[in-house]
């Protein structure tokens, strides 16, 4: 079975649709794409001006290792990984982790207390309530009495990080699938670097992070796809050195008694959300940072989502359903991103 990373990878992978990649590529510039399976989707890296000594296969061999190394830290679907050995352990005693899996548990609480819950690694128990994890659609729409029984079992509250130490203060279930997989592009992109590449595009599942310059010699461009519309561009923008990730509601729900059901579920009221936010896009320092707060942000609506931008100075990007289209909307810290395309 596929290892479970992101909820939202079904409506993330084509949202960010990659752009001129190879386009005005010249003749001296040596340019390789490499691809697989990971994290229950596939990766895609595009590097430019390999340095010498460092082969094709070689490169692509360690991109592997590393994200068969992320899966064994973070999967849900592995039984031995290295989290699902935290999940069974025993409640109120310290555990130590690997350096990498409490990078990404502080970097989470950190979204968490920032987004005040909007963002929480351990609402799975409600999501699979819902039907968006691994089980089915349910025949009746949850209740009060069903959804409250579970709010009162989650919560990152119960989470005490120390260093390497985790003390799980109650029995949560922690799933890191709305932040792993941006943490899989860190980790590619830090490898990268170590094997001297400096000019490079990776992505795994719709989540990014740019280095240097593309094949066309340029900063890289990247499109902002338009939801609903099919691998249609919304917005271009120009971003290297950065992560970039992106969530949204409008390819993954069900309908019953002719409501929509949305597979982004807030914590907070233990329900999917009801606003008319179509999709985030967040640019962070790390992919991670970005891949958490594009969920939270989402769950969050608009007003909500760009107030947080605006307080935190992050670079987020809005569409918002309308009756006629899409509203466009970006924090002060996006606004260099678009500019840079002469608006």
């Amino acid at each position: 079975m596929a290892p479970r990373f992101l909820r939202n990878f079904v409506s993330a992978l084509a949202v960010l649709l990659l752009l001129s990649l190879v386009g005005g590529c010249s003749q001296e510039k040596t340019v390789w794409k490499l691809t697989g399976p990971t994290m229950g989707t596939s990766y895609h890296i595009t590097v430019v001006d390999v340095p010498a000594g460092v082969s094709r296969a070689e490169l692509q061999s360690a991109v592997d290792r590393e994200l068969a190394a992320v899966n064994q830290e973070m999967s849900t679907y592995i039984p031995d990984s290295e989290l699902m050995r935290v999940n069974r352990g025993p409640v109120s005693v310290p555990v130590t982790l690997s350096p990498s899996l409490a990078l990404v548990i502080r970097q989470a609480l950190e979204i968490y207390r920032s987004s005040h819950g909007a963002f929480d690694v351990t609402v799975g128990p409600l999501v699979n309530l819902w039907g968006f994890g691994p089980n089915p659609e349910p025949e009746t729409i949850p209740d009060a009495a069903q959804i409250d029984a579970l709010r009162a079992q989650i919560g990152s509250d119960a989470l005490r990080i120390d260093g390497l130490q985790l003390t799980r203060t109650r029995p949560v279930q922690i799933d890191l699938s709305a932040i792993a997989k941006g943490h899989g592009v860190d980790r590619v992109a830090d490898l990268l670097v170590q094997k001297g590449v400096h000019n490079f595009l990776v992505e795994v599942g719709g989540e990014l992070r740019t280095a240097g310059i593309s094949p066309a010699g340029q900063v890289w461009r990247i499109g902002i796809e338009r939801p609903s519309a099919g691998q249609v561009v919304q917005k271009p923008i120009q971003v290297s050195g950065k992560g970039i990730a992106t969530s949204g509601d409008y390819r993954n729900y069900y309908e019953r008694d002719g409501k929509r059901y949305a597979h982004t579920i807030d914590p907070r009221t233990g329900r999917p959300v009801e606003h008319r936010l179509a999709s985030v896009t967040v640019i962070a320092e790390t992919c991670a940072m970005a891949d958490g707060y594009a969920t939270a942000l989402n769950v969050m609506g608009a007003e909500a989502a760009l107030k947080l931008a605006e307080e935190q100075q992050l670079a987020v990007f809005l569409l918002v359903k309308t009756d006629s289209g899409f509203e466009e909307h970006a924090s002060s810290a996006f606004q260099p991103y678009l500019e840079s395309q002469g608006r």
